[in-house]
């Protein structure tokens, strides 16, 4: 900004300009809070099915946050410009004040081509007979000059910074809006200098960098990793070839640089947070909607595919990459693409675990978040990335073309073990039953705060009779890892499973022989067999709380899910056709914890159902410390006798909730201390006759 430009601006362009984004904002903000509360709640309490639910809710959730980013991105804009046009009025008014300052001492500024001169106001030989000129020196001259270049300077940076950071905010979003928000022009140019700093030392010394320069650049990712415009400038400054050489070399066990054998020594968790760090950095980038990071994705996909060369082996790009996904929020397309191609490039290989640890090469250990898995198999990087993004695990288990992933990751595919230096589950298939769940029930997990939970969609309920459906045809090669993880997935979708175990002709919704399979593959386990149980209490507990028309059904199917379920029990611990299968945990004493526990979040009857919940389990937990001795076999005859207090607690509640119905005269057979009794009694006769049936047990 020139002398004469910043001299005599008004600015007053600027400030309509302020006054129109400010109005524009404010309309948004209301359109914004009808969008939220008006629009979108409505539509999550509609009760809409078939293609009208899913298309209908999701335009309009998306249109919601379409608002929502709106009004961001107008509030950024205005608070940028009111922020700039604050700042170039008051270098305006301190160019003023210097200029006075000089004319006092007889001083001037004038401007030329290319900048400006001081000279003197009025020269002594020119002076008017009788008027002394203030004299000055030359100090005070160049005093002068410095000031006014530095205010020019400082008007220029802010101009041309606000210019650069209003472009960068408008190409977040290729198309619609962008949802970073800043307060600032300093905060935001800020963000973009350190990003481009940040991608100069990881781009230029890699791995050769020195633990000081390595602690700077953890640093900068730590300070920055939720800011928008440093994310996306990072990623697309690095770029992703340079990223998966820079974690390859990096994470190489014979590395002689002195920045790799420091941390070896004295420095390993700061590598772990640095891989954290990184993680946060990347997926935030990858909800930018910008051009530049779309071609970033496209390439990382593609080059995913590719091997890259340490000093001691090749590794895939998928194992690198999927190492960096274990944090941070990933954009759910970006993961769709990823995750297709990389089950795609899998099923090539058919065994993929060969070609992921080094076909007798020594491979690196290229994951530092803790101690636990060396990070060779991209699947469990890439399943936590979708555990953290419920809406993309949805669309991955329910994709069937090119390949049909669910059935790949849940039922075909071969695991290996990345953690030799210690015993435990698999963490990669760990890692998919977190995913699965996700898919399930669109939240993060089972212990997510009740607002991550949504009415389930139709891509929901397909996700679950997919997950169901190959896990039931996995019978005793279901994966340990899995159990408590489906037991989680049975409950967020409790009412359909528990509609379905107590349907008399198995026509509801859920396959019978399915849900028997899985559920005694769960039972194998005595913590996931109790997990599931009081799944199902909830789903029970809330059926009575929540049928008025005919009371009589939930009592009757209260007792049918309560024989399903031991009847799975006792397949699971009775099947010695390959062995007994049952695990350790069935030779040690009850010690049941969720009595008393939080409200599963995700149940519409709400905390109602919790207070019925304890009261069954604990007499369900009593019914067990008296059931089955230390090999966990029960005849029939013992099973169905050992649930009577389960089956009287939940009488009991029936009763409590529908007194009234029951002691009508018009309703025979519920009396208080017999009917009800015999009415769930029966109901759990008959429920464990038909999973008795549909397990084969004849």
């Amino acid at each position: 900004m020139d002398l004469e430009t910043l001299r005599q601006g008004s600015f007053g362009q600027l400030s309509q300009a302020i006054t129109a984004w400010r109005g524009v904002a404010d309309k948004l903000k209301a359109l914004e809070t009808d969008a939220r509360d008006d629009l979108k709640a409505k539509a999550d309490k509609a009760n809409w099915a078939g293609a009208n639910a899913t298309v209908s809710r999701s335009f309009i959730t998306k249109t919601a946050g379409e608002f929502s980013d709106a009004h961001t991105q107008a509030q950024s804009i205005h608070d940028i410009l009111k922020d700039t046009h604050d700042e170039l009025v008051s270098y305006k008014q301190k160019l003023e004040q210097a200029l006075e300052h000089g004319r006092q001492k007889n001083l001037t500024v004038t401007q030329i081509p290319g900048g400006f001169t001081v000279t003197m106001l009025i020269h002594p030989d020119r002076a008017a007979k009788g008027h002394n000129v203030p004299d000055h020196s030359p100090q005070d001259a160049e005093h002068l000059r410095d000031d006014v270049e530095r205010i020019l300077n400082r008007a220029t940076e802010s101009d041309s910074t606000a210019a650069t950071v209003l472009r960068a905010l408008v190409d977040q979003a290729e198309t619609g809006f962008s949802g970073a928000k800043y307060g600032d022009r300093d905060t935001a140019i800020d963000a973009l200098r350190k990003a481009e700093e940040a991608a100069k030392l990881l781009k230029e010394k890699g791995d050769e960098m020195s633990p000081e320069e390595f602690q700077k650049l953890n640093g900068l990712l730590a300070s920055y990793k939720n800011d928008p415009l440093f994310q996306e400038k990072f990623a697309t400054q690095v770029g992703p070839k340079a990223m998966l050489e820079f974690w390859a070399d990096l994470s190489s066990p014979d590395n002689p640089n002195e920045l790799t054998r420091t941390l070896d020594r004295t420095q390993l968790n700061q590598l772990g947070e640095f891989q954290k760090n990184l993680g946060a950095v990347l997926g935030g980038a990858t909800q930018s909607d910008s051009s530049a990071m779309r071609n970033w994705e496209n390439d990382m996909v593609r080059l995913s595919g590719e091997r890259y060369k340490t000093r001691g082996a090749e590794v895939y790009g998928y194992q690198i990459m999927s190492n960096l996904m274990r944090t941070g929020d990933y954009d759910g397309q970006f993961l769709t693409k990823y995750g297709n191609q990389l089950v795609a490039t899998e099923e090539k290989m058919k065994i993929p675990g060969n070609y992921y640890q080094g076909m007798g090469q020594m491979m690196p250990k290229m994951n530092f978040i803790g101690d636990d898995d060396f990070g060779r198999d991209p699947m469990t990087g890439f399943m936590t990335a979708l555990s953290n993004s419920p809406d993309a695990a949805t669309q991955f288990f329910n994709t069937k073309e090119p390949q049909d992933n669910a059935q790949w990751v849940l039922k075909e595919r071969p695991s290996f073990d990345d953690s030799p230096l210690k015993d435990g589950p698999n963490e990669a298939l760990d890692a998919t039953g977190k995913a699965m769940f996700a898919a399930v029930s669109g939240a993060t997990g089972p212990d997510a705060p009740r607002s991550e939970f949504v009415e389930h969609t139709q891509e929901h309920k397909d996700a679950m009779k997919r997950s169901l459906q190959f896990l039931s045809e996995t019978g005793n090669d279901f994966p340990a890892e899995l159990r408590d993880d489906m037991a989680f997935a049975m409950g967020a979708h409790g009412d359909t499973v528990h509609k379905a175990m107590s349907d008399p002709l198995g026509t509801h919704g859920l396959p019978s022989d399915q849900l028997m399979e899985v559920s005694k593959q769960i039972s194998r386990n005595k913590d996931a067999y109790a997990e599931l149980t009081n799944q199902m209490h909830h789903a029970i507990v809330g059926d009575i709380n929540t049928e008025k028309a005919h009371p009589e059904d939930s009592l009757d199917r209260a007792g049918r899910t309560i024989g399903f379920l031991e009847e799975a029990r006792y397949q699971a611990t009775n099947d010695q056709k390959d062995g007994d299968l049952t695990d350790a945990s069935w030779k040690k004493a009850w010690a049941y914890h969720i009595v008393g526990g939080a409200l599963t979040p995700w149940h519409p009857a709400g905390d109602a159902v919790q207070r019925g919940v304890d009261l069954i389990t604990s007499a369900w937990l009593q019914d067990k410390q008296n059931e089955i001795n230390d090999t966990a076999t029960a005849s029939h005859k013992e099973t169905y006798e050992s649930r009577n207090g389960e089956l009287r607690a939940l009488a009991d509640l029936w009763y409590e909730r529908n007194s009234q119905w029951a002691e009508d005269p018009a309703h025979e057979g519920y009396s208080k201390n017999h009917g009800i009794y015999s009415e769930i009694g029966a109901s759990a006769n008959d429920g464990n006759k038909k999973a008795e049936g549909i397990a084969g047990d004849q």
